[in-house]
């Protein structure tokens, strides 16, 4: 609350997962406003397939990805407190151990930011500073790489050791602008996605482009009702997960698992919801022994956002489950990832 970010951009990057049902129809499984992660893969896979494979692109005019750190650090330049003629801008990470720690080096380096850890800065007199070694700096745009619990110890975690004490009061005096906004778990909320179509109606005044995965929302007794004796044709997921973790899949799981689920819905609705298995679409993949087997997937394109303009990269993340017959595509989950073309 208070938060008022400069140019009025609390969601800097989204990365909106898309799937393809079994009639062809791209649907919104989910979105990702907090801090969605992937991108590296999507740069990376380009720049490995052209180096070991390049006789492929032969005959065919692709869109290019490599603009995305410039486009990034364009919105987050454009997010700068006013009247800061040079801003400085910063990656903040949680630290090496991090499984997404490679991305978050990599998108400094690519932007020519510094890459930080919660202990590289400080705030005095309300403003957020930097160690060095010619002395501190003024920050003033942190894309942050770290969840919100752990971002302020003085509001949030006070046990955390990954944030920075004070960086709320400091973005909330407008001294500084945290990319992605915290508190946008608020719009990331699974139970508030199956509400999203509406919400665009009557904000934008416009029909949605995509539709949605079909999703019951367990607060609602009816549906509730409908859901429960039918978890085996679900995907169950709590409404703050991320990752993959916490998903039960009614038709790979056990009764015991799903008694474990009918349970966990009945104790906490509002910490749930429940989606039909979708079939997703799948891709020839090379699985063990070098052999081309089908596996399901799903698409994270990337949007970034500096205030005047909304850019897609084109491409994005296409995930891909690599057990026989899984539906999670997450990389936390063995999941692997594809290098995606976007014809010019």
């Amino acid at each position: 609350h208070g938060v008022r970010p400069p140019n009025g951009v609390r969601i800097h990057v989204a990365g909106v997962d898309l799937v393809r049902d079994e009639q062809g129809t791209f649907r919104v499984l989910e979105d990702n406003l907090r801090c969605p992660s992937g991108v590296s893969y999507v740069l990376e896979n380009r720049r490995t397939l052209a180096h070991v494979l390049p006789e492929i692109f032969t005959g065919h005019r692709l869109r290019g990805v490599e603009e995305y750190p410039a486009r990034l650090l364009g919105a987050l330049l454009a997010a700068a407190p006013l009247g800061v003629a040079e801003p400085t801008v910063v990656v903040l990470t949680p630290g090496v151990h991090n499984s997404a720690h490679f991305e978050h080096a990599f998108l400094a380096r690519r932007m020519g930011v510094e890459l930080v850890e919660g202990r590289d800065l400080f705030c005095r007199d309300g403003v957020v500073r930097m160690r060095t070694t010619r002395g501190s700096e003024p920050v003033h745009v942190i894309y942050r790489r770290i969840d919100d619990d752990y971002l302020d110890p003085v509001h949030f975690r006070p046990d955390s050791v990954l944030g920075v004490p004070g960086i709320l009061n400091a973005a909330r005096a407008g001294a500084v602008t945290i990319a992605n906004g915290v508190g946008n778990g608020v719009a990331d909320d699974k139970a508030i996605y199956p509400y999203v179509p509406t919400i665009v109606r009557y904000y934008l005044g416009e029909e949605p482009v995509l539709p949605n995965v079909q999703t019951y929302d367990l607060r609602d007794p009816e549906q509730r009702e409908y859901v429960l004796p039918r978890l085996d044709r679900m995907v169950i997921k709590p409404v703050d997960g991320s990752g993959g973790y916490g998903i039960v899949v009614g038709s790979q799981a056990d009764e015991k698992a799903l008694a474990e689920a009918a349970q966990a819905i009945t104790d906490d609705p509002r910490g749930w919801i429940a989606q039909p298995i979708v079939p997703l679409s799948t891709s020839p993949t090379v699985v063990d022994g070098g052999r081309l087997a089908p596996r399901h997937l799903d698409l994270r394109p990337f949007a970034v956002n500096d205030g005047d303009d909304v850019w897609v990269l084109p491409g994005g993340l296409t995930r891909t489950a690599l057990v026989e017959g899984s539906l999670v595509v997450n990389s936390s989950q063995g999941g692997g990832s594809k290098d995606t073309w976007v014809l010019a």
